[in-house]
C-alpha cells in the first residue's frame, strides 16, 4: 500500500523556521511530481510547491522566497525548508502524489493529486 507519511511541524514564532519531511512508504517518491499543500481552518487547501522527476519546483508566490521544496533520492523523501514564517502560515500541511512523472501547469491543483498523507500541524505565533 502506497503511503506519504509527513513529520517536522510544530509550533514556532514569527521569524523562525522549520523543516517539513515527506517520506515515501512502498512508493519511489524520487519518480514521480510530489507536492506540498497547507490548509487553515476555515479555508480551502492551498498549494504550496512542487517537484517533479526532473527536479522542476514550482512554487505558491505567497511563499516564494520564504520556502524551499527539495528531495533526498537517498532517503526517499520530500522536504519543505520553511524560513521567515509568518502567523498567516499557520495550518495544516500535508504531501501529494498522483503517479505522474512532472507536475505541469496543473501543479497547484488539489483534485489532481489521489494519494496523500496524513498531515503535519505548523503553527505561528506573532
Amino acid at each position: 500500500q502506497v503511503q506519504l507519511v509527513e513529520s517536522g511541524g510544530g509550533s514556532v514564532q514569527a521569524g523562525g523556521s522549520l523543516r517539513l519531511s515527506c517520506a515515501g512508504v512502498n512508493y519511489d517518491i524520487t519518480e514521480y511530481c510530489v507536492a506540498w499543500f497547507r490548509q487553515a481552518p476555515g479555508k480551502e487547501r492551498e498549494a504550496v510547491a512542487s517537484i517533479d522527476k526532473d527536479h522542476r519546483a514550482h512554487v505558491a508566490d505567497s511563499v516564494k522566497g520564504r520556502f524551499t521544496i527539495s528531495r533526498d533520492n537517498a532517503k526517499n523523501s520530500l522536504y519543505l525548508q520553511m524560513n521567515s514564517l509568518k502567523p498567516e502560515d499557520t495550518a495544516m500541511y500535508y504531501c501529494a502524489t498522483d503517479g505522474r512523472y512532472w507536475c505541469g501547469g496543473g501543479w497547484n491543483a488539489a483534485d489532481a493529486y489521489d494519494t496523500w498523507g496524513q498531515g503535519t500541524q505548523v503553527t505561528v505565533s506573532s
